[in-house]
Protein backbone atom coordinates (compact mmCIF):
# COMPACT_ATOMS: atom_id res chain seq x y z
CA UNK A 1 0.00 0.00 0.00
CA UNK A 2 1.48 3.68 -1.33
CA UNK A 3 1.63 5.99 1.51
CA UNK A 4 0.85 9.28 1.39
CA UNK A 5 3.07 12.38 2.50
CA UNK A 6 -0.60 13.88 3.87
CA UNK A 7 -3.93 12.74 4.81
CA UNK A 8 -6.58 13.56 2.08
CA UNK A 9 -10.13 13.75 3.71
CA UNK A 10 -13.13 12.12 1.22
CA UNK A 11 -16.59 12.87 0.58
CA UNK A 12 -17.54 11.44 3.93
CA UNK A 13 -14.91 12.92 6.11
CA UNK A 14 -15.49 15.97 4.95
CA UNK A 15 -19.69 15.61 5.27
CA UNK A 16 -18.94 14.32 9.01
CA UNK A 17 -16.27 16.92 9.66
CA UNK A 18 -18.88 20.30 8.20
CA UNK A 19 -21.86 18.47 10.55
CA UNK A 20 -19.31 18.23 13.62
CA UNK A 21 -18.84 22.40 12.69
CA UNK A 22 -22.33 23.04 12.59
CA UNK A 23 -22.93 21.49 16.02
CA UNK A 24 -20.46 23.28 17.63
CA UNK A 25 -20.60 26.85 15.82
CA UNK A 26 -24.16 26.76 14.86
CA UNK A 27 -25.09 30.22 14.70
CA UNK A 28 -21.77 31.54 14.82
CA UNK A 29 -20.26 29.51 11.85
CA UNK A 30 -20.70 32.83 9.89
CA UNK A 31 -18.85 34.90 12.61
CA UNK A 32 -16.38 32.72 12.43
CA UNK A 33 -15.60 32.45 8.71
CA UNK A 34 -15.88 36.13 8.73
CA UNK A 35 -12.67 36.33 10.77
CA UNK A 36 -11.10 33.79 9.15
CA UNK A 37 -11.33 35.88 5.84
CA UNK A 38 -10.20 39.19 7.86
CA UNK A 39 -7.06 37.13 9.22
CA UNK A 40 -6.36 35.48 5.40
CA UNK A 41 -6.47 39.07 4.25
CA UNK A 42 -4.69 40.73 6.77
CA UNK A 43 -1.80 37.83 6.29
CA UNK A 44 -1.98 38.33 2.49
CA UNK A 45 -1.46 42.07 3.37
CA UNK A 46 1.58 41.49 5.57
CA UNK A 47 3.45 38.99 3.30
CA UNK A 48 2.91 41.68 0.28
CA UNK A 49 4.69 43.91 2.39
CA UNK A 50 7.66 41.68 2.93
CA UNK A 51 7.82 41.19 -0.56
CA UNK A 52 7.65 45.02 -1.31
CA UNK A 53 10.77 45.55 1.11
CA UNK A 54 12.43 42.47 -0.46
CA UNK A 55 12.11 44.04 -3.55
CA UNK A 56 13.00 47.22 -2.97
CA UNK A 57 16.13 46.12 -0.64
CA UNK A 58 17.82 44.32 -3.32
CA UNK A 59 16.81 47.01 -6.04
CA UNK A 60 18.94 49.36 -3.69
CA UNK A 61 21.65 46.49 -3.50
CA UNK A 62 21.42 46.25 -7.19
CA UNK A 63 21.71 50.00 -8.28
CA UNK A 64 24.89 50.47 -5.35
CA UNK A 65 26.61 47.57 -7.15
CA UNK A 66 25.79 48.96 -10.66
CA UNK A 67 27.19 52.77 -9.25
CA UNK A 68 30.42 51.15 -8.38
Amino acid sequence: MEQLAFWMPGPWELAIIAIIALILFGRRLPEVGKSLGKGIVEFKKGLKEVQDEVTKTADEINKAADDT
